[in-house]
Order: structure tokens, then C-alpha cells, then sequence
């Protein structure tokens, strides 16, 4: 008999979740009257604990959780802006030379970090080698030098064309995000963790470890002084609790409502609810299918997992059917994007596949690892691998915790995998599927050959047809299993005029903060 959760229409809410609403002194239809709340403050209950490596870019760990504060506290030399997939920020001007081998970027005058301190190509070039997280191997490896040729002007020099370096640089990495070197070196890296300094709308004022961060206006901004002048994240990771708080009136945006409590968000006077299909297509990954050893190192496991899962039912019962189910590992709406055959759902087909490979009883499959966040999703899925005799144990983990055992390849047997950071269909590739990625548990030699053929080519057509072979090949060797494209669903409160939802392409969170408003303010 199938769970609750697998229902093909959302429901309202269950007795579980209105016993906890009513211990809240909540109704579930009626919200009570907003809090009294600080005039200018804005407060979000956010669905992760907040981790200091977050509020440092060079740390920035490749899934796009760390944009929603650096967008807040620091500024790129360019970044994904409403209707600008890579718009002049610190940067107002750019180019490229002919011959693909030369960068050059220019700082716009005025742009200043929250101490008072100009920024300067010196920081753009101290940021860059300082820069630690996701790729940087691959990104710096490329590079042959970092010319300062004057205070605004920073040029790069490539060892060999890279179509892609403007992307890697400055939307899917750290990399170009700007911070003060005379700072950084006299405080050090634990120092600016603590206390960061940067260039974007909003300053450092506290951060309180699981409970809450406080940032304050920078009216020295160089795009707008912001309309909101304080902001608060909240640490809820509950949903019931951020929902609840919501309706009080003590947070004004709830991150990550799903399932009942989103339906009930639509049926509650002065609350809205916020879906934004974001660029994560969450799959499962299986990380031993390269090891002789795993059962996962057999095709027809791995397509047998994928026809097992009811997309359908999970989409509407978790997302109220606003994920887009999908066939592939990658975003829609990246660059370069090929659109697969719609995923199958077919579990008599899966079992005859698991006993092909000799595999009739079924498995006992180890770990079913993810991001705490998400478990939810992970409830569903091993719901329905467990049909079909795919055994496994749900493994939820922080998200900082997940992402940092991820990269480092300490996770086994079956990884949840989501990840919403910027960039296009090669740049994904690189992370995630070829040799030496971030993400990367294993290669397959012709797609390693095919990425680095299309790596150096200018000719857009030619990268497209040979993009298109690499994302077939994903496919027939059943790396990943699908699940669907993630719609990030929020609510927000009454008090709100201008959420930031939306306003930047698939970006789940709200940005650009200094185009935030209140209501009368």
C-alpha cells in the first residue's frame, strides 16, 4: 500500500501537521496578526544551517547555496543579473581578444569595499589566487598569468583558447568575486570568516553559529544604496517551524516550503506562495558503478533504479507538480542543453532488469546519501527503489557537511544529487562528469575524449553537435537517474512589496537584495 507522500494530489493538511501547527498556536487556515517588526528590518527563516565558509568565495563549494549570501556581502566582476546572464558589476567593461588567449576586465570607478577602501585590479588578481573552492585546479591550470596593468584594469592570459573561462570566472565558481587583499592578509583567512569584508549592498554586522545572521545596509554601494536596511537570516530548518513563524508575523520569507504546508500557504489569507524553477535537476548519482566489485557496476542496476522511481506522484506530492520532470542530469536552460526522451516509469521492467544482472531477490544497496533539506525527496525515492527490491537506508547530512564529503569523495553507494550553481552545459560537464571533476567519482574515456575536443572550439555550432554526442553518451551509460528539475517553492508574508524572486534566472533565492522593498517603505 503507498504511503501518503506518493498521493497524486496534494492534500490538506494531516492531523501530524495540525496537532504541530495548533502546539505553534496556529490555525491552519487562519493566520494569526503579524508581529511587530523592526521598521526597515526584513527576516527570513532559512531551511539550512548557515555556514561561515560561505561568507568567503574563495571557499565557494560549486552548489549555489553560498550565493544567497554573497550576493548580499560581496560583488563579482561580472554575475547572472535580471535579464543579464553575466552582467557588468565590478567589472563595467570587458573583452576578449581575438585569438581567445587574452581577458581583459576594467573596474568601474567608485566601486568600494564596506571599510572605505577602493577596489582595486590588485584585489581582482590577489581574489582570483586565492581562490580555493570548486574547479580551481582546473580554472587557475588554464591560466598562464595575471597582468595588473593599472589600478582598473586586470588583464588574463590563457594558455590555449577556453570558450568557457568568462563562465567558470565569473558565475560557476568563486573565482571572480572580489575580495580586499590588505584586509584578508591582516586578519587571515579564519579572521575574515568571522568578521568579512566586502563590496557588495549589505555589511557584516553578526553571526550567531545555528541561529541567525546580521547584515546591514551599505549605502556606498556602487549599483543603489539599498531600500531595506537591515537583514536577518534566520536558521529555521524545520518547515512546520518556518511556517509557523511566517504566519506570526516574526519572519517575513520562508524559504523551502513543500507538499501539505506549501498547498496550505495558498489557502492562507496574506501569505504568498513563491515557486521558482531553479537550474537543479536532482538525481541520483552512483558513485561505485566504476568499481568491478558493486552491484552498481552493472548498466541494467543503474536504469533499473531510474525506471523504479514514480517522478509523477513525487513531483506532486512534494512540489505541487511545478518541477519539471526531466530525462537528464542538466538544467533546460543551460547553454547547450540537448532534450532527452522523457523518463520512464516502469517497475515490473525494473525487476526484470535487476534479475538480468543476477540480481532477482533484489540488494541491500548501502546508503541513500543527501542533503538534509531535501530527505524528503530521498523518503520518496527509497520508497520506491524498495518496491522494486533496491534496499537502502536513508543518510541525511547538513548541507555543508554533504557538499564537503561529496567533493571529497567520501560518500558511497547511492548520492542524492542537486545542484543549482550558474554556468552551461560544458561547465556542468566538467564538474560533475569528466576526469578530475569536483563531483567526479569516476570518467568514461570517449566522454573525456569529447569534452576536451569541445573545450578549445570556437565554432559555437561545433561545440553544440559535440556537446549534444557527450549528453547522449550520459544518457545510454546511465551515470545519473533523473529525477526532476527542482521548483524551489517559498512563501512571503504581507509586509512584503518586492520578494526578489524570480528576478534572476533560475536563481532560488532573493537577489539582487538592493532591489528589495517593504510595503509603505
Amino acid at each position: 500500500m503507498r504511503q501518503p507522500i506518493r498521493s497524486t494530489r496534494p492534500s490538506r493538511l494531516g492531523r501530524r501537521q495540525l496537532l504541530a501547527l495548533a502546539a505553534f498556536g496556529l490555525s491552519a487556515r487562519v493566520p494569526m496578526a503579524a508581529a511587530s517588526a523592526p521598521v526597515g528590518q526584513l527576516t527570513w527563516g532559512v531551511h539550512v544551517s548557515l555556514a561561515p565558509t560561505w561568507f568567503d568565495p574563495a571557499e565557494m563549494s560549486g552548489a549555489i547555496t553560498s550565493f544567497m549570501l554573497l550576493y548580499a556581502l560581496h560583488d563579482a566582476m561580472l554575475k547572472p543579473m535580471p535579464d543579464q546572464p553575466m552582467a557588468p558589476s565590478l567589472a563595467e567593461d570587458w573583452s576578449v581578444t581575438e585569438d581567445g588567449l587574452s581577458y581583459e576586465f576594467v573596474l568601474r570607478k567608485g566601486a568600494m569595499f564596506h571599510h572605505g577602501e577602493p577596489v582595486t585590479s590588485d584585489d581582482v588578481k590577489f581574489s582570483f589566487e586565492r581562490y580555493r573552492g570548486a574547479d580551481h585546479a582546473r580554472i587557475k591550470e588554464r591560466v598562464s598569468e595575471v597582468e595588473v596593468r593599472d589600478s582598473r584594469r586586470t588583464r588574463f592570459k590563457l594558455k590555449e583558447p577556453w570558450p568557457d573561462f568568462p563562465t567558470f570566472y565569473v558565475s560557476a565558481s568563486g573565482a571572480g568575486w572580489v575580495v580586499p587583499r590588505r584586509y584578508v592578509e591582516k586578519v587571515g583567512d579564519a579572521g575574515f570568516k568571522k568578521a568579512p569584508v566586502g563590496a557588495g549592498p549589505y555589511k557584516f554586522v553578526s553571526f550567531t553559529p545555528g541561529v541567525e545572521l546580521v547584515l546591514e545596509a551599505f549605502d556606498g554601494y556602487w549599483r543603489k544604496a539599498p531600500r531595506v536596511k537591515r537583514l536577518v537570516f534566520r536558521v529555521i530548518p524545520d518547515e512546520l517551524t518556518r511556517l509557523a513563524a511566517l504566519k506570526r508575523g516574526e519572519i517575513d520569507i520562508a524559504y523551502s516550503i513543500r507538499g501539505e504546508l506549501a498547498d496550505d500557504v495558498q489557502h492562507t489569507p496574506g501569505l504568498t506562495l513563491k515557486p521558482t524553477v531553479i537550474s537543479a535537476p536532482y538525481h541520483l548519482y552512483f558513485p561505485e558503478q566504476w568499481d568491478l566489485k558493486s552491484p552498481w557496476y552493472h548498466q541494467q542496476i543503474r536504469e533499473a533504479a531510474s525506471l523504479a522511481i514514480d517522478r509523477a506522484a513525487i513531483n506532486q506530492a512534494l512540489t505541487l507538480g511545478y518541477s519539471p520532470i526531466t530525462g537528464s542530469a542538466f538544467p533546460k536552460d543551460f547553454e547547450f542543453y540537448w532534450q532527452p526522451p522523457p523518463p520512464i516509469y516502469d517497475p515490473e521492467k525494473a525487476k526484470e532488469l535487476l534479475a538480468s544482472a543476477g540480481y532477482s531477490g533484489g540488494f541491500d544497496a548501502g546508503f541513500y546519501n543527501c542533503d538534509i533539506s531535501y530527505a524528503n525527496i530521498g523518503e520518496a525515492v527509497l520508497s520506491d527503489l524498495g518496491s522494486v527490491g533496491i534496499r537502502a537506508k536513508l543518510r541525511p547530512l547538513e548541507r555543508a557537511a554533504f557538499y564537503k564529503s561529496f567533493s571529497e569523495q567520501k560518500l558511497k553507494n547511492i548520492i542524492q544529487g542537486g545542484f543549482a550553481s550558474v554556468g552551461n552545459i560544458a561547465t556542468r560537464l566538467e564538474t560533475f562528469v569528466v576526469n578530475g571533476g569536483a563531483y567526479a567519482y569516476g570518467s568514461y574515456p570517449d566522454i573525456d575524449a569529447l569534452y576536451q575536443q569541445q573545450a578549445v572550439e570556437l565554432d559555437r555550432t561545433k561545440r553544440q553537435a559535440i556537446l549534444t554526442k557527450v549528453q547522449q553518451l550520459v544518457l545510454e551509460k546511465a551515470i545519473f537517474a533523473p529525477i526532476f528539475q527542482l521548483a524551489f517553492i517559498n512563501a512571503v508574508g504581507p509586509r512584503i512589496d518586492e520578494s526578489g524572486f524570480g528576478l534572476i534566472k533560475a536563481f532560488p533565492y532573493t537577489a539582487p537584495y538592493e532591489d528589495l522593498t517593504l510595503k509603505g517603505a
